[in-house]
């Protein structure tokens, strides 16, 4: 039961809360323990025996002096130490009876016996047994120090106490400085951070080793590191956009200018046969804005995800491929039993329909588009596979790159189709794989995540 619990204790003392609450209260603790410790050793009888200095060496003194000298040598001792230091001394025998008169005055044993509760007595009574190293015989020491000279003399022990403090107040002070450092260092850190991200001077991973800690500040700066990825990300693929978007628009802009400038300058009779051209400039340029435009929508947030009917979405795409290239038959291999998958249907439906779109143009009449759902470990594999003549090894690796065209590819098309299926991808937390297929064509598969069991899908 113990080894159990140790991970679960080991987990809390990881989160700063914990350890903020734990180290004050051992700074409290700790004050609170010396204080009691000090106060109590000085209210001891042994401290105060070892410690007074009327008392500290009164018994041996007067041992050897009563056993050398006599009664009388030892009872003018104890009538000194009364006069010099207001000490009253009763010393008794092993036999119970005193063996020197003292110094106690006659009216303090009635008031002992009267006075229930001593600490209403105008002294302290402390008793010290003694042993004689010559002789062995047993002596028992009765001591009633006024207690205002005790005061006095605590007074001037509290120098223990101010060095217990002083202890106290240096183990705070350390312990203060580390949970200290222990904030606002990582806290300078995610401040200069933020302040890099503003400038868009941010780095990756500028925050791994603070990343790596365990409490509440490690997690905030692995979140930190992911959003300044992602930030990081959209701004380069934006810059990116903007950079190809422009280059792209030259183009058909500059095919209108010609069409315009010519049809201008033409005769009227000539005029008819450019406005179908015209035209379909502005139909190859609306349909790149469009594009690009969907390109850019797969950066917005979609909204919250939802249960996804895959094998009607490829029924919808295979009736849809039917209808614009009827000599092309699509083939689509669902397994028995279809997992349960949760995402955004209009992301999946137009990464699926571009990839599609690409097999249909590429693969020869007559020779079938194989669409399979394969499910496996966590993941769902959607492939789009066609019979056509693939791609060349040197352009495998930017295929999916907006913009980006094969060098031998001449059928129509903007470089945009695998770009937004890449995006939509990800945006499910997958990714999308290009590749030949052994045996011939070009073979694009969808990897997707499944939920874990018991476990409710991501929004």
């Amino acid at each position: 039961m113990l080894f159990q619990t140790l991970p679960r204790w080991r987990s809390l003392l990881r989160s700063l809360f914990w350890r903020i609450l734990a180290t004050f209260w051992l700074a409290l603790a700790l004050v609170a323990g010396l204080s009691v410790l000090v106060g109590y050793a000085l209210q001891q009888d042994a401290w105060i025996l070892s410690q007074h200095p009327a008392v500290r060496n009164l018994a041996g003194d007067w041992t050897r002096i009563y056993e050398r000298q006599g009664a009388y040598e030892a009872q003018a001792f104890l009538q000194q130490c009364k006069e010099q230091r207001h000490l009253d001394v009763q010393v008794l025998g092993e036999n119970g009876h005193p063996l020197v008169r003292g110094t106690f005055p006659p009216r303090a044993e009635a008031l002992e016996h009267r006075e229930l509760n001593t600490r209403h007595l105008p002294w302290r009574r402390l008793t010290q047994e003694y042993t004689s190293p010559a002789s062995g015989e047993n002596y028992l020491f009765i001591y009633r120090i006024p207690r205002g000279e005790l005061f006095a003399w605590q007074r001037g022990g509290q120098f223990w106490l101010l060095c217990a403090g002083l202890i106290a107040l240096v183990v705070l002070t350390g312990f203060s400085l580390l949970l200290t450092l222990s904030i606002t260092r990582p806290l300078n850190r995610l401040r200069s951070a933020v302040h890099d991200l503003g400038q868009t001077a941010y780095q990756r991973d500028s925050l791994a080793r603070l990343a790596r800690r365990r409490d509440e500040l490690g997690v905030l700066a692995g979140d930190f590191n992911r959003m300044g990825a992602r930030l990081q990300d959209l701004i380069d693929s934006q810059r990116q956009l903007l950079r190809d978007v422009s280059h792209e628009l030259r183009s058909p802009l500059a095919r209108l200018r010609v069409a315009l400038a010519l049809a201008e300058r033409a005769p009227a009779g000539e005029r008819e046969a450019i406005w179908p051209r015209l035209a379909r400039e502005c139909d190859r340029l609306g349909a790149l804005i469009g594009e690009i435009l969907a390109l850019a929508r797969m950066d917005a947030d979609p909204g919250a995800s939802q249960p996804v009917d895959l094998a009607g979405l490829l029924a919808q795409l295979k009736d849809d491929a039917a209808l614009h290239a009827p000599e092309q038959p699509v083939e689509i291999r669902l397994p028995a039993r279809l997992p349960v998958f949760s995402g955004w249907p209009d992301l999946l439906e137009r990464a699926l329909e571009n990839l599609l779109n690409n097999a249909l143009r590429f693969s020869p009449p007559g020779q079938p588009v194989e669409i399979s759902v394969q499910p496996r470990a966590g993941w769902l594999d959607i492939c789009v596979r066609d019979h056509g003549p693939g791609a060349a090894a040197t352009d495998l690796p930017q295929l999916g790159t907006p913009f980006y065209r094969a060098a031998s590819q001449s059928a129509p098309g903007y470089g945009l189709g695998l770009a937004i299926a890449r995006r939509a991808a990800a945006r499910h937390g997958g990714s999308l794989k290009l590749a030949n297929h052994p045996q011939g064509g070009f073979l694009a598969c969808l990897s997707l995540p499944l939920p874990e069991p018991g476990k409710p899908a991501r929004p």
